[in-house]
């Protein structure tokens, strides 16, 4: 059975992103990179929520044009080449979607993990996130601490309905200030 990878940012405060939603915090550092870059490789499927993919697609078809920056360069090529699905009740999908997945959620993407491949990654989003752990098909969860306090946004886990219990597996700190622990759900 393949898993699902929720890859995340926050603040210290528990921030997926700014009171006005912004994203432009995250220092993506060549140890954080190389942390990033080695979760795209136990992958063959990027998921995203809709918000988070509007971000996306917005950048990624052209980042080398618009930044030389090594993380841009090397994750630009893999995010073209990788098939994307986007969760969405009314999105239509665009020529980088590869797939939408709007209804009977819990099914859809327990068929999806049963099918034969590489792990899938979940990128950012709070929303899908939680919907996704609500219904406990997330796997393992990476998630990096920035040294920066938002004071509002959307929060990292949204407002759990039920108790989530997971169990670190790793903790480290990159880069000399972001902080990275993986977590895997409790049995």
């Amino acid at each position: 059975m393949r898993k699902i990878i929720y890859w995340v940012h926050t603040s210290i405060d528990g921030f997926v992103d700014g009171p006005n939603g912004e994203f432009d915090w995250p220092v993506m550092g060549p140890e954080l990179s190389a942390y990033s870059e080695s979760l795209d490789e136990r992958v063959d499927t990027l998921l995203f929520g809709r918000p988070v993919w509007e971000m996306m697609v917005g950048f990624w078809p052209n980042a080398e044009s618009i930044s030389q920056d090594p993380h841009i360069l090397a994750f630009a090529p893999f995010w073209r080449a990788t098939p994307k699905i986007v969760f969405s009740h009314d999105y239509p999908g665009d020529e980088w979607t590869t797939r939408v997945i709007g209804t009977d959620l819990a099914a859809e993407v327990t068929a999806l993990k049963a099918e034969p491949g590489k792990d899938l990654l979940l990128t950012g989003g709070a929303s899908i996130a939680a919907a996704l752990t609500a219904h406990g098909l997330v796997d393992e969860y990476h998630i990096a601490v920035h040294p920066v306090v938002l004071g509002g946004g959307r929060k990292l886990f949204g407002e759990p309905k039920e108790r989530l219990n997971l169990r670190a597996t790793e903790s480290r700190l990159l880069d000399g200030q972001v902080v990275v622990t993986s977590y895997h759900r409790a049995s």
